[in-house]
């Protein structure tokens, strides 16, 4: 139970509702081994006077023999419903402490790796399939709640149980409670033999499960694409497969359970009958009464449950311990960039980049060699190139979404390393190549731009990026719900949407990576008016294939491979013979086109 030690801080947070629960089941279970004694003393009881009310006359119910019988039979009756509604209610108090204990640390644990997904850095995601990622915070975390509820309450009850249960047997015969335990080291080396194969088996299942997740989460946001090219039929032969074998690795799982439960049956059946025979030999002996067999095969029985519960929540700390580690892979798991340091200085847009080059781990050639660079506050920078010259991963150097390999990127004149990413990002408009929108209204995904954004604020932006009049034909306006990804609009409208959300927000800084391949000449030139007009004071970087959307850039950057090739304005470059100059001729009859590689 390595793994299942990072639980104990979560359950000493809750130690009150722990210490609470152990309480109640041991009263529970002081108050539950009461009624066997009492039934024996009423078998003992009938068996004395049985001859008695044999005679007609003490069988009348005005005799003083029946008067007395039925009486202490009433008080033993009434005792046992007594004692039983006292276990009942500590029982309910055990089930209300310890169970809501585990839903506390299931709520704590879910919250602890939401955050710490959050804190993860970009590689971390390209590294794991988002499936297994949401299968680790809600099945994993599941089946630890498991231990911590069901599996503890049950675990202290067995063992509280066990030392009540076997104390009130010692207390009648010793030698017939060592006949009736006999079983007991047997199933404990059954369960040691079985406990290692649950593991494997669990973990087997968990990972299989991850695979089932990140399938189905594919096949749901490539739905269109399937459906387009049909593949619908690729797509179900492998949904088939992978859920084969889930049920593969399921039902060896079950054959491994499936050892438990008719094993633990027959030793307590074993141990049943081992209690009547010896216990008979016993009252042939004269040493014990036929009421404390009685009193032992019901002890049998209230033994039944812990016992056959020893193999149930093996399996369940097994499949727990499973599940911890691979919470633990996560937790473990270190950002490349600390979410939580540096200095919270407001910037105003200046950068400086000093010999900055990053590579990709596992690479040998950089994405961005050296590179020298100084942008002053309220300027443009507009950056153009082939498809895989480095833009994107520049634009990710700024954002500080990756920290260079070598070099410096500044900002105002501090080391981007040295100030605190949140609020550094806080104060970006940043309008990616892949827009996302979230499956919400398209109010609250322009909101999330300036939650604090005016109705008049909302109205400009919708008019700068020209999205007024769509969204005025809209049934529900801005309170059209939009699909899992945008899935219902345009990519030109996911594009604006997106604008639109970053201009809302009056960034210090303002990116967009070639976020408007989507839309016509003219709603582009109008946009980019827009953008001008609003980003005047702050600094602007845009990164396109399109010679018109960098053409009013203060610097323009080309990049091939990775390097510098280029620098200057549009004006002196289109004049020199290079990259940029063949660009300009290229999309001088189509402002539109899209530079493809030659």
């Amino acid at each position: 139970m390595n793994a299942l030690r990072a639980v104990n801080p979560h359950l000493w947070r809750y130690k009150w509702h722990l210490l609470g629960g152990i309480v109640f089941v041991v009263l529970s279970n002081y108050f539950g081994v009461w009624p066997p004694r009492l039934i024996g003393a009423s078998i003992d009881l009938i068996a004395a006077k049985i001859e008695l009310l044999n005679d007609p006359d003490a069988r009348r119910e005005t005799s003083p023999e029946w008067q007395s019988f039925r009486s202490e039979l009433l008080y033993f009756a009434f005792l046992v419903i007594g004692l039983s509604i006292l276990k009942g209610v500590f029982m309910f108090f055990m089930r209300q402490t310890i169970i809501v204990m585990s839903r506390r640390i299931e709520f704590d644990q879910k919250n602890e790796l939401y955050a710490h997904f959050q804190k993860l850095s970009r590689g971390f995601y390209q590294r794991n399939r988002t499936g297994d990622l949401m299968a680790r915070i809600s099945e994993d975390v599941g089946k630890v709640r498991m231990y911590t509820g069901p599996g503890i309450m049950y675990m202290i009850n067995m063992i509280s149980l066990v030392v009540v249960v076997v104390g009130a047997m010692l207390r009648v015969n010793a030698e017939l409670t060592l006949y009736v335990l006999i079983p007991l080291p047997v199933l404990a080396w059954a369960i040691f033999r079985i406990n290692k194969e649950i593991l494997q088996r669990s973990s087997s299942i968990q990972q299989q499960l991850g695979i089932l997740n990140s399938g189905a989460q594919e096949m749901f946001s490539g739905i269109r694409l399937i459906r387009a090219c049909g593949l619908e039929p690729l797509f179900r032969k492998q949904f088939d497969d992978d859920l084969d074998e889930f049920r593969r690795r399921s039902l060896r799982m079950s054959r491994a359970d499936a050892l438990f439960f008719p094993l633990i049956l027959l030793l307590i059946g074993l141990s049943t009958i081992l209690t009547v025979y010896v216990g008979g030999l016993q009252v042939e002996k004269g040493l014990i009464s036929a009421g404390n067999i009685a009193e032992f095969v019901i002890y049998v029985n209230m033994l039944t449950w812990p016992v056959t519960s020893l193999g149930w929540v093996a399996s369940m700390v097994q499949q727990a311990e499973a599940s911890q580690i691979r919470i633990n892979q996560i937790l473990l798991e270190q950002p490349e960039i600390d979410p939580e340091s540096g200095l919270m200085v407001d910037i105003e847009g200046g950068f400086r980049l000093e010999n900055a080059s990053y590579s990709y781990p596992g690479t040998e050639h950089p994405a961005v060699q050296p590179i020298n660079l100084i942008l002053k506050s309220g300027e443009t920078l507009g950056i153009v190139g082939r498809t895989g010259a480095g833009k994107s991963t520049l634009v990710e150097l700024l954002l500080r979404l990756v920290d260079p390999s070598a070099g410096v990127v500044m900002v105002d004149g501090i080391d981007l390393r040295n100030i605190h990413p949140g609020h550094y990002r806080s104060q970006l408009g940043y309008v990616p190549q892949d827009v996302f929108l979230f499956s919400d209204t398209l109010h609250n995904n322009l909101l999330m731009g300036n939650p604090n954004a005016t109705a008049e604020e909302l109205d400009q932006v919708l008019g700068d990026v020209r999205l007024d009049s769509w969204v005025n034909r809209l049934p529900d306006g801005l309170d059209t719900l939009l699909g899992e990804r945008g899935v219902n609009v345009s990519g030109g409208q996911k594009q604006r949407i997106a604008i639109a959300r970053a201009l809302l927000k009056r960034p210090a800084v303002f990116v967009l990576d070639d976020c408007l391949s989507a839309l016509d000449a003219d709603t582009e030139r109008h946009i980019l008016g827009s953008i001008r007009k609003a980003t005047r004071r702050c600094t602007t970087i845009l990164v396109s294939h399109r010679i018109s959307t960098v053409a009013h850039a203060d610097h323009i950057m080309v990049l091939e491979e990775g390097r510098v090739i280029q620098y200057g304005n549009h004006a002196a470059l289109s004049q020199v013979e290079g990259l940029y100059k063949s660009l300009c001729e290229r999309q001088q009859n189509d402002p539109v086109s899209i530079e493809t590689s030659e």
